[in-house]
């Protein structure tokens, strides 16, 4: 086991009408005024904003909102953002939505708090020195943003889809209701639960040999999840699965199911952000139309970790004769899974049919203009991206 830290500072209050806390957990932080910034118009149309609208000002809290963030949230929201919290004084913001508002709010508390441009903190070309601070209610159970370091965000110059992780930006609160996501559409329930799995799949498919306590959370994790998943896409109003799915959102993406193993490989996320950059597709389907083609690229790196996946996690039955065959039929039955739940294994099946030319450019994005490798299980790169690419289409 690698030496690690695990941080996780944010508190979390689950379960039914626990967004009726938010006034008292917003006043805990001892700010002047919120911004509380959210998606669609969803939180409107179901009645969410008037009640924590109604539980901030039970608490004498002054706010504005800004609503209007989509799928693979925009820079120029953030800009917007950042404006506005300028002009009103805003020292806290509350994001109530899913991954994407996360993202934003996130961005907006870097842009407010940091003497530069924000895109360039996604840009690395320069690094963060505080945040505004930002807490959450969560409505999607995909992203686990609401306990973890990272915000990713899209510039609409060049369709770019880069991530900046700092603890500086891990929420203050999370405040997770069930409830508030019976009404998801089924796509987007799959799609989310898919990068659920794929946050922990990033981990776990390590180098490293000696991490079993690790292991053994990742692949009850896991199991959890697609047994649950399942069951949503025919009951979407089960109380008990959404739960289940939630929590895992969560402590798949605050590095519990990383430690030890060195921080994760995070080549198909890569992979996946020029997807979402280039075509706007949603992020866990994107994830599901190319791991597939990226593990049966690295699989041979280490055979025995994909037959352990497959074992622990697929069910499939261990032939000690042929371990390639056993870690094969792992890749396949996870693929039987995402059909299960109607994802996509393919950038066909995801709706786009793209080109060489787009081949090649999403490689020489994804690839940083030929300047870096992607993946720690394998290190891939720009050539290798491309066929990885070219075998998902």
């Amino acid at each position: 086991m690698l030496n690690f830290e695990y941080y996780t500072p944010t508190k979390v209050v689950f379960g039914k009408n626990a967004e009726a806390q938010v006034g008292k957990l917003v006043k805990e932080q001892n700010c002047k005024k919120v911004l509380v910034h959210y998606g669609s118009g969803s939180a409107k149309r179901s009645g969410l904003l008037d009640r924590i609208f109604d539980s901030l000002r039970a608490e004498g809290i002054d706010f504005v909102s800004l609503g209007g963030v989509v799928p693979n949230p925009r820079l120029s929201k953030v800009y917007e953002g950042i404006d506005l919290c300028r002009k009103e004084n805003v020292d806290f913001i509350l994001a109530v939505g899913g991954g994407s508002v996360l993202d934003s709010a996130k961005a907006i508390g870097y842009g407010l708090e940091n003497d530069c441009d924000v895109w360039d903190l996604y840009m690395n070309k320069a690094k963060p020195t505080g945040a505004t601070p930002v807490g959450a209610v969560l409505t999607i159970a995909a992203a686990g943003s609401e306990m973890s370091n990272s915000s990713v965000i899209t510039n609409e110059d060049g369709w770019l889809k880069r991530s900046c992780n700092t603890d500086y930006i891990r929420c203050k609160f999370a405040v997770m209701n069930p409830e508030l996501t019976y009404t998801l559409p089924k796509y987007q329930t799959a799609s989310g639960c898919t990068d659920i799995l794929m946050h922990t799949m990033e981990r776990f498919f390590s180098l490293e040999k000696h991490t079993e306590l690790t292991d053994r959370i990742s692949e009850s994790l896991m199991r959890t999840v697609m047994r649950n998943a399942k069951i949503l896409m025919t009951q979407p109003e089960n109380y008990d699965a959404r739960a289940e799915v939630m929590w895992a959102g969560s402590l798949s993406h605050n590095g519990l199911t990383g430690c030890g193993t060195g921080g994760g490989d995070w080549a198909p996320h890569q992979l996946e952000h020029e997807l979402g950059g280039m075509f706007d597709v949603a992020h866990g389907a994107g994830l599901a139309a190319v791991w597939g083609s990226w593990a049966r690229y690295v699989y041979h790196t280490d055979v025995s970790r994909f037959v352990q996946f497959a074992v622990n996690v697929m069910g499939v039955t261990n032939d000690f004769r042929d371990p390639e065959g056993v870690a094969l039929a792992g890749i396949e039955a996870m693929e039987k899974f995402y059909h299960e739940i109607e994802m996509p294994i393919s950038i066909h099946e995801l709706g786009v049919d793209v080109t060489d030319e787009q081949i090649k450019e999403l490689a020489y994005k994804c690839s940083f203009e030929n300047t870096r490798t992607i993946g720690q299980f394998q290190k891939l790169n720009l050539q290798d991206i491309e066929k990885i690419y070219e075998m998902a289409r």
